[in-house]
């Protein structure tokens, strides 16, 4: 018996052993996998500010040379590459002022000891009102409000979003509230379905603010964690889309008093400049709290994404930077600016790291 005993002991032992061997191994899977995925994000991301990086960082290198002196005419260089990149009268202005500050006040004379500065500094600006982002998880459910001009990407980001949040275990519920537009809500529904998460919808010219109603309630009967609401783009009728986002949240307030949680503003990064007007004027007919960049894989004005950032003191919260749906990435400074500034060959480091 006491030999049946310790076989019995010995069988016991070995599974143990093997169970947890098989544990660690599934973490380690695990955490390969993870890393990949990110290996795989931040690649997407370097690729998709390609153009960007050319027009500003590569400038900016070519201009910061080891052994150039610092003096006045360098610094109307850096002004113009700045100006040129789309970061915008403004935001050059102040990050100009800060090279003056630090050249002053360190005595610096080698114009390669700015480089580092003006990145550094470019995160600063990245990170500003980033402190209130509210987690998915703060509210059940969360619900964004999603605006922006028609041709931006609001429907295709609404689409994408809806798929990562999925992914990532949540239930979703869109609303289609654009009924201004007869194709807003088609094309939402091949997103909807794309994601297969459900879709509330009318007939056109429906009552925007009932088919918001209509959307949370079904969310709040299905249990769904987060709700996105579309919304009409006809920004040159503000008096109307001001009245018209006010009674959607109004009327949602009905069921939820904090609804919306959030509003997304969806600007196209291909339009420079017009997209800061766009910001401007939608910030003043909406409570706007996050920022949706897209298509910066097509542009050269990536730059603007930093004026945006300084001048309104509004998080960008995702950024697109290709047509796949994994390319509308949440948005990290750190990792943004890391990506943009990355040159040829820390970019190979990285790809043999």
């Amino acid at each position: 018996m006491a030999l049946f005993d310790k076989f019995k002991e010995k069988v016991s032992s070995a599974k143990d052993k093997m169970s947890d061997k098989m544990a660690e191994t599934r973490e380690k899977v695990g955490t390969a996998v993870s890393n990949t995925k990110e290996k795989l994000k931040f690649t997407r991301l370097r690729e998709g500010l390609t153009k960007t990086r050319t027009n500003l960082v590569n400038r900016l290198a070519g201009a910061l040379l080891p052994g150039r002196k610092i003096d006045e005419a360098l610094i109307q260089e850096i002004e113009e590459i700045l100006i040129t990149a789309d970061i915008g009268v403004k935001t050059t202005t102040a990050l100009i002022a800060s090279v003056r500050n630090r050249v002053r006040k360190e005595g610096l004379d080698n114009a390669a000891e700015l480089y580092d500065f003006i990145k550094q500094e470019i995160l600063a600006i990245l990170q500003q009102g980033r402190d209130g982002i509210k987690s998915l998880d703060d509210a059940k459910p969360m619900v964004i409000m999603v605006v922006g001009v028609n041709g931006v990407g609001k429907t295709t980001s609404i689409g994408k979003l809806a798929l990562n949040f999925k992914d990532n275990g949540k239930k979703v519920i869109i609303g289609a509230a654009d009924t201004f537009r007869a194709a807003a809500s088609e094309q939402l529904e091949v997103w909807a379905e794309r994601a297969d998460v459900p879709i509330i919808k009318q007939q056109q010219g429906a009552d925007p603010a009932a088919v918001a109603f209509d959307t949370l309630q079904a969310a709040i009967a299905r249990e769904s964690d987060i709700v996105m609401i579309d919304t009409a783009g006809r920004l040159h009728n503000k008096t109307g889309l001001m009245a018209e986002l006010e009674k959607i949240s109004r009327v949602m307030k009905k069921l939820r008093p904090t609804a919306p949680e959030e509003v997304f503003l969806v600007l196209d990064a291909t339009t420079g400049q017009n997209a800061i007007q766009q910001a401007k004027e939608f910030t003043k007919v909406a409570p706007v709290t996050g920022l949706i960049l897209t298509k910066l894989d097509g542009t050269a004005k990536g730059g603007v994404v930093i004026a945006i950032a300084n001048e309104f003191k509004i998080p960008v919260r995702y950024i697109g930077v290709g047509e796949k749906i994994a390319d509308l990435q949440e948005f990290d400074p750190a990792e943004f600016v890391n990506a943009l500034f990355e040159t040829e060959g820390e970019s190979e480091e990285s790809a043999n790291a």
